[in-house]
This record gives C-alpha cells, sequence and structure tokens, in this order.
C-alpha cells in the first residue's frame, strides 16, 4: 500500500517534470510565431519557478490548516488550468502568465508531496519511497522530451498534453486519506491509527499500529501552539534550516535546470545540427536522467545519504569541467568530450543531488515546523531555479557556455565542503529520532554517532 501512496503523490512530481521540460522542444516554435527578446524568453522560461516561489509560501500555511491532501487536490486542479491556459495563449505574455500558474501548482505539490511520502513511509524505507518524487520528476521530463518530438510542429499540443496527468493526480488523490502525523495534529486520533493500518496494511489494533502512533503522538503533543517564522531560527532547529536551505542552493546552482530547460541549445554548441537531432540527443539525456534516478533510489537506503551525495558532487564537478574545456576551446574534436560530460552529469546529478534535497528536506525539521521549514527551503530552491534559469541566456551571451559551466562545477566542489562540514546521516532513523538530537542541542552532523541508522540490507 505504501507503494502506491507514494506513486500517486509522486505524479505531482511527473508534473513538475512535464512543465520544467516541455519548453525545451517549444523554444524554436515560440520563436518563429513570436518576437520574443532574450530577457522575455527567460522570463516565460522562468515563470515556472517564479510562481513556485509563491506556491511554497502558501503551502508552508494552508498545508497545516487544510492538510497535505487538500493541497494537493489544489494543485492538481492549478495544474490542469494552467496546461489549458498555455496550449490557448495567443502572446508571449499570456504564455508567461499561463506558466506562473503552473508554477504555483508545481511550488505547493513540490513541499507537499515529499511531506506527504515521508509522513507515510516506515523509516527503513523513507529514503527510496521519497526518491519516488523524484524519479517522477525526471519521468516527466522524459515524458515532456517524448511529447516535444511528437507533437515537434504543435507547441500548443505539447502544453495541452499536460492536462492528462493532472487529471490523474486528481482523480487518484480524490480516493486517498491524509497523513497519520497530520492527522494525529488535529487530535484526530482514531482515524490515524486507521490510516497506519490502512498504510502499513496490519490491523488497526496492532500492536506495532499502536507503538508508531504513540511515537506520533508523543511528538505532536509537544507542539503547544502553531509554528512561527521565529521557531525557525531557534537555536534547535537553525541547524536543519542551514541544510535544508544549502542543500538546494547547491542543486540548483549546479546547473540542472539550464541544462533541462536548454537542453537543445546545449547541444545545438556541442555541434548537433538539426533541430530534430537536438531534440532526440535531449531524449537520451531524458533516458539517461530516469535510469540513474533508479540507481539513486536502489542506493539511497543502502549506502547512506552523505556518501551518495559525496559521490554526486565530485561526479557532477568532474563532468561540469569536462563540458567547460570543451566549450572554451572551441575545437571540433571536443565535442565529444562535451557531450559525454553532459551524459555523466546528468547521470550523477539523478542519482544524488536530484533526489536528496527532497528527501532531506522531508526528513530533518521537527514535527511543529515541518510544513514552515520545508515551505522555506523549497522557496530557496525556487529562488534559485528563477535565478539559474533566468539568467542563463544572458551568460552565455555574455561568458560563453564554457563560463558558465565552469562556474557551476565551482559550485558542485564547494557541495563536498559543505556535506562534509554540516549534513548529517539520516538513512534509517526515524523522525521521532531526528527531532530529538534536535532537540539535544548536539551538532546535526553527528546525528548518525548518536542514533545508528538502520539501514537497508536487502
Amino acid at each position: 500500500m505504501i507503494y502506491y501512496v507514494a506513486a500517486i503523490a509522486g505524479i505531482a512530481g511527473f508534473l513538475f517534470g512535464f512543465d520544467e521540460g516541455v519548453i525545451a522542444g517549444a523554444l524554436h516554435l515560440l520563436r518563429g510565431e513570436f518576437t520574443i527578446s532574450p530577457f522575455s524568453e527567460g522570463l516565460m522560461t522562468a515563470a515556472v519557478p517564479l510562481g513556485a516561489l509563491v506556491g511554497a509560501v502558501l503551502a508552508g500555511r494552508t498545508t497545516e490548516t487544510y492538510g497535505r491532501r487538500a493541497l494537493l487536490l489544489a494543485a492538481a486542479v492549478l495544474f490542469a488550468i494552467g496546461a489549458l491556459f498555455s496550449a490557448g495563449a495567443t502572446t508571449i505574455w499570456m504564455l508567461t502568465a499561463a506558466r506562473l500558474l503552473l508554477g504555483l501548482a508545481v511550488g505547493i505539490a513540490a513541499m507537499v508531496a515529499p511531506l506527504y511520502i515521508s509522513e507515510s513511509a516506515p523509516a527503513e524505507k523513507r529514503g527510496m519511497l521519497v526518491s519516488i518524487y523524484q524519479l517522477a520528476i525526471t519521468l516527466g521530463i522524459l515524458g515532456a522530451y517524448l511529447v516535444d518530438f511528437v507533437f515537434a510542429e504543435s507547441w500548443r499540443l505539447m502544453f495541452a498534453m499536460g492536462v492528462v496527468p493532472a487529471i490523474a493526480l486528481l482523480v487518484g488523490m480524490y480516493r486517498m486519506g491524509d497523513t497519520p502525523r497530520w492527522l494525529a495534529l488535529q487530535g484526530r486520533t482514531e482515524e490515524a491509527r486507521l490510516a497506519i493500518g490502512r498504510i502499513r496494511e496490519l490491523s488497526p489494533r496492532d500492536p506495532a499500529v499502536d507503538a508508531e502512533l504513540a511515537g506520533i503522538r508523543r511528538a505532536a503533543e509537544q507542539r503547544t501552539r502553531p509554528a512561527t517564522w521565529a521557531d525557525l531560527l531557534s537555536p534547535t532547529v537553525r541547524p536543519a534550516l542551514v541544510v535544508g536551505m544549502g542543500l538546494f542552493f547547491l542543486q540548483q546552482l549546479s546547473g540542472i535546470n539550464a541544462v533541462i530547460y536548454y537542453a537543445p541549445t546545449v547541444f545545438k554548441e556541442s555541434g548537433f545540427d538539426s533541430t530534430s537531432t537536438q531534440i532526440l540527443a535531449t531524449v537520451g539525456i531524458g533516458i539517461v536522467n530516469v535510469a540513474m534516478t533508479f540507481v539513486g533510489m536502489y542506493l539511497i537506503d543502502r549506502i547512506g545519504r552523505r556518501r551518495l551525495l559525496f559521490i554526486g558532487f565530485a561526479g557532477t564537478a568532474l563532468s561540469l569541467g569536462m563540458i567547460a574545456i570543451a566549450a572554451m576551446t572551441d575545437a571540433e574534436a571536443l565535442d565529444l568530450l562535451a557531450t559525454i560530460g553532459l551524459v555523466l552529469y546528468v547521470a550523477a546529478f539523478a542519482a544524488s543531488i536530484g533526489p536528496l534535497p527532497w528527501v532531506m528536506m522531508s526528513e530533518i525539521f521537527p514535527l511543529k515546523v515541518r510544513s514552515l521549514g520545508m515551505s522555506v527551503a523549497s522557496l530557496a530552491n525556487w529562488a534559485f531555479n528563477f535565478l539559474v534559469v533566468f539568467s542563463f541566456p544572458m551568460l552565455v551571451t555574455s561568458f560563453g557556455l564554457g563560463g558558465v559551466f565552469a562556474l557551476y562545477a565551482a559550485v558542485c566542489a564547494a557541495g563536498l565542503i559543505f556535506t562534509h562540514l554540516l549534513v548529517p546521516e539520516t538513512a534509517g532513523v526515524s523522525l521521532e529520532d531526528i527531532e530529538r538530537h534536535l532537540e539535544s542541542g548536539k551538532p546535526l552532523r553527528a546525528l548518525a554517532a548518536a542514533t545508528p541508522p538502520r539501514l537497508v540490507t536487502a
């Protein structure tokens, strides 16, 4: 049952990936139909993360009042409306407004879906299950690239196809309940008990259900008032906030969304001449993205979060450096080096830096500030996402592709230092144990030493 829960919530990730990736194949058609300046193109392309900034802020408060399920239902409706408005746009500014609406849905879903999965999952499988959200993002990106290829002559059909997964999310979430932890926060103890039993496929009176419910209730009873922004800066919560925001800063400034949004442009710079070849090559990148996300899902609860982050940051720094060198020399003989670097970069990112910020964001905050903390971490994600996507066309014009990718490589190298100094190991540790460690005042980095992780061994 828990896999079904994660899969339904993961449709929100598919929509996230689809609405980010579909613009890659539509850009050349839009340039032909509309007069688009670099500024207008950057704003229209980056409208999704800009709208997601607002969505993340709204979700932080409303998810506590109305619940995780209600917010995902609202996001599904916004996804459907945004897709229809995008397909019917008659000016570039109408399309920008429609993509802002889609961004609002993405911002809500990107915060609430990992939270929904994390609060439903058992500790020993939580990393893998939350990673389903990132897998869904990669599937959405791949789906967008395939739609771009199939409807290569109609950007309106490309955007309209987003209605299909939006309806699937709406129907799926309508049939689901809310998370046991949110129900417990609302004092709905018996409903929380039933939710645990349904998700774990146990009798509601099973001792294992009683034990899990007792732990959730203890954490919920410590919450005597609604969380405030000041709570996030308290000495016990601040380390979690730094890790949550820091990982998203590093994830976005590694340049992933510049690659996703502008992949055909990157391939053009690397020597792929025809538009169809560029899009087909981009589909190949999408396949690598999906395949390596499966690798990350397999490893995340086996080797742990920290080790996987080290592998990811080292791999992305090396591969981005390869792209930068090839682009800076402008030698045709190095076009292959750039292409290999791009494939390796996507592989390293998908297995590590892609899923881990979402997983850790859903784990490290105490229950009383979890929604608010995840909202702020999501806000950082979308702010840096917007910055990267909006600036990419202008940065390439000013510094060239090689200079831009050299900057991204330096950010990934900095990620190794950040991980070593600040990131804890949360694999196999219950959410309640993580919360108790924070409240103890011990360094968050020392979490694994205090609470040995119960890693998946099979």
